[in-house]
């Protein structure tokens, strides 16, 4: 049978990025305690076309994303696949991303009751010029009282729910569980978000963010710290998106480094 995708392009134009988007399937997460936790994962992959090819392979990028679901995936893991998918479609780059919802069992701080969270996570792996990247990222919900608010006001301040948007890379020798990263950020809030709570926790997580005031401004300071000072961050990105309760807008702020 002819194979279209093998003609010759007369255009003259390489493809930076060419691939599949939105592929859903199961993957095995190594959690921190050893366990594993089985997601449903959105795939985007991608690798480089050369001029000369009017096109890629489409579901050679299905079969090697298939054979590697079932393993317990790390940031290494992902490497070995990319690999794979690169050398199978004879491509000098690629990319390769997963999106899934983790869930972590929180306890109520002072019922003790506990109930799974969920967070928004992702593994990104790439590589160009045959030098491995790894982009571990998670996105946190907290809560942030106004300081401002608290100032001004004779009773009670303003508070909200935030997000806490973080991508960090590292060295492929090194590892950040994503337990300990949503921590990491959870501390630098007014206070955490729980899922279940009953009067005293509500109590508790009330006075706690009056007594921790913070803008954006301030969140997105302290997780800067944090990060700087991390033994294993090399690069970084954070956004804070807070969704205020008394205006018709967001507050919001980004700062990216490189350690």
């Amino acid at each position: 049978m002819k194979d279209v995708q093998n003609f010759k392009d007369c255009r003259n134009i390489d493809i930076q990025k060419v691939g599949i988007n939105h592929l859903d399937l199961p993957l095995n997460i190594q959690r921190k305690n050893s366990s594993n936790q089985v997601v449903n994962a959105q795939a985007r992959v991608s690798v480089s076309l050369p001029r000369d090819f009017k096109g890629t392979h489409m579901s050679r990028f299905v079969e090697v994303l298939s054979e590697w679901q079932n393993r317990n995936l790390l940031g290494i893991d992902i490497k070995g696949c990319l690999e794979n998918i690169i050398e199978v479609l004879d491509a000098e780059s690629g990319e390769l991303k997963f999106k899934f919802n983790y869930f972590i069992e929180k306890t109520a701080p002072v019922t003790g009751l506990k109930a799974q969270m969920c967070y928004k996570c992702s593994f990104e792996g790439r590589i160009y010029d045959g030098v491995y990247k790894f982009i571990l990222g998670v996105e946190v919900p907290v809560t942030t009282l106004c300081p401002c608010s608290k100032e001004i006001s004779d009773n009670g301040a303003h508070n909200q729910r935030a997000y806490v948007k973080v991508r960090v890379s590292y060295d492929e020798d090194k590892h950040i569980w994503l337990e300990d990263l949503i921590e990491l950020i959870e501390k630098c809030s007014s206070c955490p978000v729980y899922p279940l709570l009953k009067r005293e926790d509500e109590k508790f997580v009330t006075e706690k963010a009056w007594d921790n005031p913070k803008f954006v401004e301030d969140v997105i300071r302290d997780v800067v710290l944090a990060l700087r000072e991390h033994p294993v961050v090399n690069e970084f990105e954070v956004e804070c998106n807070a969704y205020e309760s008394i205006h018709n807008h967001c507050a919001w702020a980004y700062q990216k480094e490189v350690c």
